[in-house]
């Protein structure tokens, strides 16, 4: 089949490898435009598009996927199908209806859950035990088309969201390439509704939504870390300036990290040993920080960061 790809970051990859290795033919990439990266604030191409040109595949990236102009430049490369993941805008009713087959999109959620821009993220944070990945039919509401396929897959209790994107983006490609071959081959491939009434969503993880909240308990101050892990970085301020906080776990009373001290302030920084490591109390409980980045520097152990300038029992994180 000639299919038409829409994405941009690097969870779209394995798809679109999957897709070439499968023998469908790549009629053409859609992907966002070049956006200022990096310190020097340059122009860069999205990961999708550097893949793309090195492929020889033609690529699309509009400013806004509508209009005559692209809709007749779609049209041009004859696609059979549209395959959407993670592409970063809405499509339209008459962009999504170019295709004769239509268009399908791989989702990183059991939808109808965690429906939206942020499911890998919002399914750590919210402390969910399974996830998954769900190929739709796409419908001009977001994330609410049929589903064709799901795969579910066991949330580990160190997984972060770029772990865990990077499991998906295989499952996802792997499950979407079984789709496309049920549909060329011409089998039935059963749609089926999904119940609207039980969706949730995963809105946009940005900088404001990062930051913890050490008046949490534990467990979900973990989560939140574990779920903004690369990027954007849960973060805290320490003395006015901010600082990123990655690796958590949970302290035991067990185990000499001092979770069984007396009831301090969230936040609060209750041990700061190189060795025992940093510590800080939340709402309950008490959190181990593994790694940090402060302000202007690379992410670090956490036992380095104490053993220069790093803050010391008593201090206060907010």
């Amino acid at each position: 089949m000639n299919v038409l790809f829409w994405g941009t970051p690097e969870f779209a990859i394995p798809t679109l490898r999957a897709l070439a290795a499968a023998g469908h033919d790549v009629a053409g990439v859609v992907t966002r435009p070049d956006r200022p990266r990096g310190r020097g604030r340059k122009p860069q191409p999205s990961v999708v598009r550097r893949f793309a040109d090195n492929r020889g595949y033609r690529v699309f990236t509009p400013e806004a996927p509508r209009g005559s102009a692209f809709e007749n430049a779609i049209r041009a490369v004859s696609p059979d199908i549209s395959v959407v993941v993670a592409y970063g805008c809405i499509l339209t009713r008459r962009v999504l209806g170019i295709p004769r087959l239509g268009s399908l999109n791989l989702h990183a959620s059991l939808l109808p859950e965690l429906r939206g821009a942020a499911p890998i993220n919002w399914a750590i944070a919210r402390g969910h035990a399974v996830t998954g990945v769900t190929v739709m039919r796409m419908v001009e509401t977001m994330d609410a088309g049929p589903v064709l396929a799901q795969e579910p897959v066991a949330i580990g209790p160190d997984d972060t969201a770029l772990s865990l994107s990077r499991h998906l983006a295989e499952m996802g490609a792997g499950l979407l390439a079984a789709v496309l071959d049920g549909v060329e081959s011409g089998e039935v491939v059963e749609e089926v509704e999904q119940d609207h009434a039980r969706a949730t969503y995963a809105p946009k993880v940005d900088r404001r939504s990062a930051r913890v909240d050490w008046t949490r308990d534990a467990r979900a101050v973990a989560n939140h870390i574990r779920a903004m892990d690369a990027l954007p970085g849960a973060w805290t301020l320490r003395d006015g300036e901010p600082v990123k906080v990655f690796s958590p776990s949970v302290a035991s009373a067990g185990d000499g990290s001092q979770a069984a001290v007396p009831r301090r302030v969230a936040g609060e920084i209750v041990g700061a040993d190189p060795v025992a490591g940093l510590l800080v109390a939340a709402g309950s409980g008490v959190v181990r920080v593994g790694e940090v980045q402060p302000a202007g520097k690379r992410r670090m152990e956490a036992a380095a960061w104490l053993r220069g300038r790093g803050p010391r029992p008593g201090e206060r994180l907010v």
